[in-house]
């Protein structure tokens, strides 16, 4: 503890061989999480450079109430879901035209079925666009904990200090996702037969 509360400080100072050594131990763990929320990699690693940039500029209010890790996890998870909302506002009118049936616009293809994330290599890139289009629907907190258990592994006593919420909090926002979302694909695969 004293190790990272030394290693914070640096951080706050500015010094360089601290940001080296924190872009070193979290590069490949927030880019996973990233590209578990947004699977297409050029997106993940621009938002992965976003969590980082954020990181830097409000280290400062870095409180340390939580550990650092729980602290990055929570501005990837934001900036994730920034993006989506972003991408999803932006694609509304072609998202619904691929729900209904119609051509799905090139760029949209690509955004769901560019991945080669162990959780999310599923048998088809059909069902790979149909589960994020799912989950893409539900709320942002049972989003991010179906994200953060389901593809990151994470367990929820981690996932609880991520999202400020007690255990049982995550265990009902999972229990509500994991209904919500077999509804969601029940119904897809309803109106697609």
């Amino acid at each position: 503890m004293l190790e990272e509360e030394k290693f914070i400080q640096e951080l706050k100072e500015g010094k360089r061989i601290a940001y080296s050594h924190l872009i070193d131990r979290f590069e490949q763990k927030v880019f996973t999480t990233c590209i578990s929320f947004v699977p297409n990699k050029e997106d993940a690693e621009d938002i992965a450079q976003e969590v980082f940039l954020e990181v830097f500029n409000s280290i400062n209010k870095f409180k340390g109430n939580s550990k650092l890790s729980t602290w990055i996890y929570r501005i990837t998870t934001n900036k994730c879901l920034e993006f989506i909302r972003k991408k999803n506002a932006k694609k509304r009118f072609a998202f619904l035209q691929s729900i209904f049936g119609n051509e799905i616009p090139v760029d949209k293809a690509r955004y769901f079925t560019e991945m080669n994330h162990p959780g999310i290599i599923l048998e088809h890139k059909e069902k790979s666009e149909v589960l994020f289009k799912a989950i893409n629907q539900l709320s942002d907190h049972q989003r991010v904990v179906f994200t953060l258990s389901k593809i990151d592994g994470m367990s929820n006593k981690e996932i609880s200090e991520i999202i400020n919420k007690s255990v049982s909090s995550v265990e009902s926002l999972m229990f509500r996702a994991k209904k919500n979302l077999q509804t969601l694909l029940e119904n897809f695969y309803k109106n697609d037969n």
